[in-house]
């Protein structure tokens, strides 16, 4: 492949920017959705089991997307990808909306959820490889706070989604509003992203190659980052799904008020992520993993037996406990740039399958001790993830110059 110019720094930037916003709008899509959970499960009269196999078809969708998106970014670009993602993602949002209000039937929810989470695993990845290239070039870390984005859009949408909630508002009006959103949005920033020609230069030549990953697949190191997204994606994704619903059912809550702590966990993960930056670069990755999956813990036991008051607390605590785990983990994967994309496919091939088994799991603990006792598995995860932590330790490499 001939060699291509590096970008100028202002194109840099801008791109650095139209990742922000992908995350944003990435997040956003996805909160709206997951606020309205405890209305679906109201609404279709759901148990905890069944609303966890429910779930699980986003989850499968998801878990399809992932092994396919560097195969489809190679072949189209970044940006064509995500515009392809987004459309699917509204696809599958009308669905949900539909199976809830018009049809009222659970099939058709689940097959709205499939086409969100295939749409949203597609979009993930490759917003996490533009991500990447865009770190590389800045020559400095910035991914946690492309988490951050993410992060704030899930709390924006969130609190919209408990207003909405309040309101009675149907969830069908709702999920328009936001396909509405996406498919405005997304096509504006991304007209900013890197070059294609820098794509390819960056990444392309790594997801052509189909022995790069499978071998990244026999990698140990590999292998251990994986499993720490893992415990994190569980320690986030968990979150996501059923602490609205723990609180609500857990309390004798109004929904509302659930998704109100929902928010408040989101709130505090984005805030881990936009300070996490300067905390990891000064203290390294692994000491300050070790203590958020630790306040993870303490923050997921309080929201079980603290009450209806400490719950929020600990709902804040467990969101910075899972701040920075899934972004330190991408970097950690992307740190050798000649096999980032091989690697950042397996580990996220990895984490995802907390977001396949985590909501099954947790509606079957759910409809046996209680959605709020089930959410203890947490603390066995953040286990797990203690003992593979060392494995994302920062590489020791020669100082480069970046763009600013």
């Amino acid at each position: 492949m001939p060699a291509v110019s590096s970008p100028s720094a202002a194109v840099v930037r801008t791109a650095r920017t139209a990742v922000f916003a992908a995350f944003a709008v990435n997040g956003a899509a996805f909160a709206a959705f997951a606020s309205r959970v405890p209305d679906i499960k109201h609404e279709l009269d759901l148990s905890a089991g069944q609303l966890g196999l429910t779930l699980l078809a986003a989850s499968l969708g998801s878990v399809i997307g992932l092994p396919l998106s560097g195969w489809i970014v190679h072949h189209l670009g970044a940006a064509r990808t995500l515009l392809g993602a987004a459309v699917v993602q509204s696809v599958g949002l009308l669905g949900v909306g539909l199976g809830v209000d018009v049809v009222d039937n659970r099939g058709v929810v689940m097959a709205g959820l499939f086409l969100v989470g295939l749409g949203t695993g597609v979009f993930d990845v490759s917003m996490n490889l533009e991500g990447a290239a865009v770190e590389r070039l800045l020559g400095h870390s910035i991914m946690p706070h492309f988490h951050a984005a993410f992060s704030g859009g899930t709390v924006v949408s969130a609190l919209i989604g408990a207003g909405l909630s309040f309101l009675h508002v149907p969830v069908a009006a709702h999920l328009l509003g936001v396909v509405v959103l996406l498919l405005v949005v997304t096509p504006w920033f991304l007209r900013v992203f890197l070059p294609r020609s820098v794509e390819t230069d960056e990444h392309g030549t790594e997801i052509k190659e189909k022995a790069g990953i499978g071998a990244a697949w026999l990698e140990p190191r590999t292998l251990l980052i994986g499993v720490v997204v893992l415990a994190a994606a569980f320690t986030e994704g968990t979150a996501n799904d059923w602490v609205a619903v723990a609180l609500s059912d857990g309390y004798g809550l109004e929904r509302w008020v659930g998704v109100v702590g929902f928010a408040v966990f989101l709130t505090a993960m984005t805030a881990g992520r936009l300070l996490g930056t300067r905390v990891l670069d000064e203290r390294g990755r692994v000491p300050v993993l070790r203590v958020l999956f630790v306040s993870a813990v303490v923050g997921c036991v309080l929201v079980v037996f603290g009450g209806p008051v400490l719950a929020f607390v600990g709902a804040a605590v467990w969101g910075v406990g899972a701040s920075l785990g899934f972004p330190v983990g991408m970097s950690a994967a992307a740190d050798d740039p000649k096999r980032a994309a091989a690697r950042m496919s397996v580990v996220s091939t990895i984490g995802y399958t907390a977001f396949l088994a985590g909501p099954p799991l947790l509606g079957f603990l759910g409809d046996h001790v209680g959605v709020l006792p089930s959410l203890l598995v947490v603390g066995a995860m953040a286990i797990v993830a203690l003992l593979a932590i060392p494995a994302v330790r920062e590489p020791v490499r020669a100082e480069a110059p970046a763009h600013r």
